[in-house]
């Protein structure tokens, strides 16, 4: 009998760089596929882990497995006098950039303790943003054929405010999204964000006129994830 886990443990890992947190999540990642391995040969499987990390990063450009790097518009020399780290990952999606103010928020869940739907994952990732900026006033939505969430997104004023990119192995999720609280949007101007030409990026800061404290909004975003997820927090 399967033995479905819907506890979520939530971390903070704070300041760190991506090698650093992905790091982390590589360790986590491959402990529940490990799991879900060696319960294949248990009368009684062992339930799996699920994990919400949240991270702050220096500032670093990652590209998705299936990004173009001509989406990144500086050379190394260019990356080294603003200081930006670069990185090729095994996410999906395009470009983007990582940096401080951001909210980056990987969930490392085993997805059969859910749903196996890796679609409708990316539409619950999406969902919690709508939700959680909805508290903060603004209506925020998807837009057809980009994953992602958007302000404005069918008009020609469309910009977005957070980026997705996950992984998948036997059901379990890595990497995740990037929400734009205060990040300095000038990181964007050396990159074709997400692939994706002629729209611009924002951020709650942005779209409110004044800082948001990064705590709170990690607060909103935990509750949504728990209520879509029908989870409970650990």
């Amino acid at each position: 009998m399967d033995i479905k886990n819907k506890i979520i443990t939530v971390e903070d890992l704070g300041l760190l760089s991506f090698a650093a947190a992905l790091e982390v999540q590589e360790d986590y990642f491959y402990k529940i596929i490990s799991e879900k391995k060696a319960n294949r040969q248990k009368e009684q499987p062992t339930p799996t882990d699920n994990f919400l990390l949240f991270v702050e990063h220096k500032p670093v450009y990652t590209l998705g497995k299936s990004g173009d790097i001509q989406h990144l518009l500086l050379d190394q020399n260019g990356l080294k006098e603003k200081k930006i780290e670069f990185y090729k990952t095994n996410r999906g999606g395009d470009i983007t950039f990582h940096g401080l103010g951001q909210i980056v928020g990987y969930p490392i869940l085993d997805l059969e303790n859910f749903f196996t739907d890796i679609h409708k994952y990316l539409r619950f990732l999406e969902e919690i943003i709508i939700k959680t900026l909805a508290e903060y006033g603004l209506t925020a939505t998807r837009s057809k054929g980009e994953t992602g969430v958007w302000l404005d997104a069918e008009t020609p004023f469309a910009r977005k405010i957070c980026a997705l990119g996950v992984r998948a192995s036997r059901w379990v999720t890595m990497h995740g999204f990037a929400l734009n609280v205060n990040t300095d949007l000038t990181y964007f101007e050396h990159i074709v964000p997400c692939g994706i030409k002629g729209k611009g990026v924002t951020s709650l800061k942005a779209e409110l006129g004044k800082e948001i404290f990064l705590d709170e909004v990690k607060e909103k975003l935990v509750k949504h994830f728990l209520d879509l997820f029908e989870a409970e927090l650990n």
